[in-house]
């Protein structure tokens, strides 16, 4: 068999699944980061490893604040079913276009300060919201997005470091109005959370170093204390 023939027939399986669906086409926002700045990208799906390593086997998991669902595709290869929740009702219509998992995700438009989330679900995601939430809402936010979760219940927030505010863009700068540093962040958290682990991340490094040169906080909550279920 030629060197030709040898990278045909590897190549054969990725081919014959391209004709039948074609290619993946990335979602809104997922779209303009290639264009404008795609190590973002990078730093993003970091945190959902992060997030579908520390959940692993889960059954149901909630993602409010899921974007173009871009993400999800590392959460579902360890967690049995994702829902995903936006306020941006056109990035949901997309979303639900482009699935290709079937009853695996799912996702739903919902504005979370309006009323609590309905359902049964082992652990919650939230990346990049916090942030934009008013100081003053923020509790009625969190008691929406927690209210699916059991005793045992779980949840990853993740949100950039106030001491790193200095350096973020001109549109971050304009939309980041409830920044934290990691004593606040756990501050809050330990208020629904019997535990609250933090770690920090620069670019798509995480660690537990010195908090403040941390670009971004993660923060892994476990033993949710208001649970009706």
């Amino acid at each position: 068999m030629s060197e030709s023939e040898m990278t045909c027939s590897y190549n054969q399986p990725m081919l014959d699944i391209t004709q039948q669906k074609g290619t993946l086409l990335c979602g809104i926002h997922t779209s303009h980061a290639m264009r404008t700045d795609p190590r973002h990208i990078l730093f993003s799906l970091a945190r959902y490893k992060f997030c579908a390593k520390m959940l692993s086997g889960s059954q149901r998991v909630l993602e409010v604040g899921c974007g173009d669902g871009f993400g999800t595709h590392i959460l579902l290869q360890e967690i049995q079913h994702v829902h995903g929740l936006d306020i941006e009702s056109i990035v949901i219509e997309d979303n639900i276009k482009r699935n290709e998992y079937g009853d695996r995700l799912t996702f739903a438009c919902k504005n979370a300060l309006e009323a609590p989330v309905e359902g049964k679900f082992d652990a919650v995601i939230n990346l990049d919201v916090i942030e934009h939430i008013e100081q003053k809402d923020e509790d009625l936010f969190f008691r929406n997005i927690f209210a699916p979760l059991a005793r045992d219940g779980v949840a990853i927030i993740g949100t950039p470091n106030i001491t790193a505010h200095q350096y973020a863009s001109p549109l971050s700068v304009a939309g980041h109005v409830n920044l934290k540093n990691h004593e606040e962040l756990k501050a809050l958290l330990l208020k629904y959370f019997e535990n609250v682990f933090l770690f920090s991340m620069n670019d798509e490094v995480l660690h537990t170093g010195y908090s403040p040169m941390g670009h971004y906080i993660m923060a892994l909550c476990a033993g949710y204390k208001h649970s009706k279920q």
